[in-house]
């Protein structure tokens, strides 16, 4: 069992993952609706958090590769 580092630990607020990924917060809740949007946590008082590793990984499965 490996122990999680600050960085992986490091989580943005919605608005600062909104920002870094150039998207509405209503283009975010449709995202997430659907199941696309990068997981997320949810505060007792509401908030969403984005950890820092799962907007990584989430950027990392949109990438397209195009056919040569």
């Amino acid at each position: 069992m490996t122990t999680p580092t600050k960085a992986d630990r490091q989580t943005l607020k919605l608005e600062e993952a909104l920002a870094e990924i150039g998207v509405s917060r209503a283009a975010f809740y449709r995202m997430r609706a659907r199941g696309q949007a990068p997981r997320h946590l949810k505060l007792p008082n509401g908030q969403i958090r984005i950890r820092r590793a799962d907007l990584d990984a989430w950027f990392d499965s949109c990438e397209v590769r195009e056919a040569c």
